[in-house]
């Protein structure tokens, strides 16, 4: 039996798709749970008519998706978790098509179908069967799907993504998502800690979903528009900050959007001539005594040495570099096996 955890956050109008499509169309028993951030929409009262378990955060500052996707495992029963995302269309067969290739010890991750909204990649269909659930074209998804998954029958690769799914013990005994990843970028963190964990990712053709993409984030008011939502942006920017800070670098991924794992260093920071928006840029990258210092003349910054910049922290070594100056004091890269587990 399998779990469908799905954050929601004033994303009725997705979500009721969402929720009739795992019904009409799951093979196996299964159960969901909805995590509603915020109501404003009369999600609760939809949820309560059509009899689906939910939490609620009862304050009233959302707690972001680490934070739902978390309650949501810690409150299901089942031995299997799926995160689903509410923006999500399941096709037939999406189900056993994860059970197929999921045991202990392994992640599976199904595959989306979007429309334009994002660049194409080899992770993804890219197909428009609609930008909204009152355009959502049905009846084509469903004739394409189920010829679709006839021609994948047996194909995977190595990406992952949500929709994914998952042993409910293999998660929680490394801690689930890091909630001080509140708005991006837990889903990268996760994977990686997966992976340093000895966990075989598996994406598999066969489970196909269409996904309306980012209804809850950068698309949350409406396609083609980035939203301006000002505590979304500021939460984004914090995030990504937060995943520097534990990683040590930006995120990065495969062209399967596999994570690719990158040594980390500690590195302390002397810049010349710097500038407030400088310093906010630059001080997730540094710590007190790091075993990389590197000195720079902020005045001298261009694009060009951003780049030279990540480069010189992804594999440091001692040297002047285009405008930076690098000691390595101590080669040695930290132990990213630290970083496994959480204590939330």
């Amino acid at each position: 039996m399998i779990t469908y955890c799905i954050p929601s956050k004033d994303n009725l109008r997705y979500l009721k798709n969402s929720i009739t499509s795992i019904r009409e169309n799951s093979t196996e028993p299964h159960s969901i749970i909805v995590f509603v951030d915020t109501d404003h929409d009369g999600t609760v009262q939809w949820l309560l008519e059509n009899n689906v378990r939910y939490i609620l955060n009862d304050e009233d500052i959302p707690k972001g998706i680490s934070y739902g996707y978390n309650r949501c495992i810690e409150a299901a029963t089942t031995d299997i978790v799926c995160m689903f995302h509410a923006d999500m269309y399941m096709a037939k067969g999406f189900d056993t098509g994860m059970l197929k290739y999921l045991k202990r010890g392994t992640v599976v991750s199904g595959t989306r179908i979007e429309p334009p909204l994002h660049p194409k990649g080899l992770e993804k269909i890219v197909k428009d069967f609609g930008m909204y659930p009152e355009d959502f074209k049905k009846e084509e998804f469903e004739a394409y799907t189920t010829k679709a998954v006839e021609i994948y029958r047996g194909k995977t690769t190595n990406g992952i993504f949500a929709p994914w799914a998952i042993y409910k013990d293999d998660i929680t005994s490394i801690g689930m998502h890091d909630e001080s990843l509140v708005s991006c970028h837990e889903d990268s963190d996760l994977f990686q800690r997966f992976m340093l964990n000895g966990y075989e990712l598996v994406q598999t053709w066969e489970s196909l979903v269409y996904h309306l993409t980012c209804r809850g984030g950068q698309f949350q008011d409406g396609a083609e528009q980035i939203t301006t939502n000002e505590l979304y942006h500021k939460r984004k920017k914090e995030s990504e900050k937060t995943f520097i800070r534990k990683w040590g670098h930006p995120v990065r991924v495969d062209k399967y959007v596999r994570p690719v794992i990158l040594p980390k260093w500690t590195v302390t920071l002397h810049i010349e001539n710097s500038a407030p928006h400088i310093a906010d840029f630059f001080e997730p990258y540094s710590v007190p005594d790091g075993n990389i210092e590197i000195r720079f003349d902020a005045r001298r910054l261009t694009q060009q040495s951003l780049q030279i910049f990540h480069a010189i922290i992804e594999a440091p070594r001692s040297g002047t570099f285009d405008i930076f100056s690098v000691n390595v004091k101590n080669p040695a890269p930290c132990d990213l096996k630290k970083l496994i587990h959480l204590n939330i």
